[in-house]
């Protein structure tokens, strides 16, 4: 059975806990600001040295040399690196996390990456007396500044209840989807129905626009009715004025969506409208998006002579 945390402003402050982050991107470095200013007592680790250094200036908390030089009495160890592989290169070997922990301590994978993965590591950290949470999270840059983000978790309950507290500091809502790998699993159904909601949303204002009607008002009336999604009220605006330098990178939406594409080819999902929007965003990188909004699909409808001069 799923379990949610409670609304924030009804949560009690838990107590402060010895936790360390491993990856301070875009996504990881205000979730671990978001760990020290709730009182935890925080250890960074990032590949980028001057990254780590610049975080440690802004907030209170250690600079470690290695994964497992930070996960060293760790409670919990966080993880929010980019793909499979990183997840493998800070968590295995000598010098990666697992080395360090302690039995009894709790390993959360931020990271959105496969299913696959996560049963791994959930077994290897049973091998060891160490839990694990697979916890891939949704909302973006701006959720994880704003520390509301939605995070879906796969695990044993007891693992999941030790770590919820903890990850309430950056989240609106925190759920246990299932055991080991169905965070992961949840995380692509998020992605799957943001992929079709994007290149609806493309083809309904691109449509609009070739049919001389005023945008503004439409976003207006029908994010108000059966049609309205976080998409429309977030990005309907931008996508109009072919504003893409923001958000979550079109590079990064391809990484996860070849993941879900993998899965379904296992499971047997038919798939057609993600492997399509999978195709539109290859298009996107080629024109020299790779580091656009996922919402740039937009600009693949628009003829030449109506993109903006941030459009090839």
């Amino acid at each position: 059975m799923s379990q949610d945390s409670p609304d924030h402003a009804t949560q009690s402050t838990p107590e402060p806990t010895d936790v360390a982050f491993i990856g301070l991107g875009v996504m990881g470095y205000p979730m671990a600001g978001h760990l020290a200013a709730a009182g935890h007592r925080v250890t960074v680790f990032n590949r980028t040295t001057s990254v780590a250094q610049r975080w440690s200036d802004e907030h209170p908390g250690t600079i470690a040399t290695t994964p497992s030089n930070a996960a060293d009495e760790a409670e919990i160890v966080f993880m929010c690196v980019g793909a499979d592989n990183d997840v493998r290169a800070v968590a295995y070997g000598d010098d990666g996390a697992l080395a360090a922990m302690s039995e009894g301590s709790i390993l959360v994978d931020h990271t959105t990456a496969s299913a696959d993965l996560a049963r791994e590591l959930s077994d290897e950290g049973a091998a060891r007396g160490v839990g694990f949470v697979d916890a891939p999270v949704s909302g973006g840059e701006a959720g994880a500044r704003s520390g509301v983000l939605t995070v879906m978790c796969g695990g044993a309950a007891e693992h999941f209840e030790l770590a919820r507290p903890v990850i309430d500091a950056y989240a609106r809502a925190v759920t246990l989807i299932g055991p080991a790998g169905s965070g992961q699993l949840a995380k692509m159904v998020n992605q799957i129905c943001i992929a079709g909601l994007v290149q609806a949303l493309s083809e309904g204002l691109e449509f609009g626009r070739r049919a001389g009607l005023d945008l503004d008002a439409v976003l207006d009336t029908i994010s108000q009715g059966a049609a309205g999604s976080w998409q429309m009220s977030n990005r309907g605006t931008t996508m109009m004025a072919d504003e893409f330098d923001f958000g979550f990178a079109v590079d990064w939406m391809r990484k996860d969506l070849r993941i879900v594409l993998s899965e379904a080819q296992r499971n047997g999902a038919r798939l057609p409208v993600t492997a399509l929007v999978d195709q539109f965003y290859r298009r996107i990188g080629e024109l020299g998006g790779g580091r656009w909004d996922t919402s740039s699909l937009i600009a693949l409808l628009r003829p030449p002579d109506h993109r903006s001069s941030a459009v090839v």
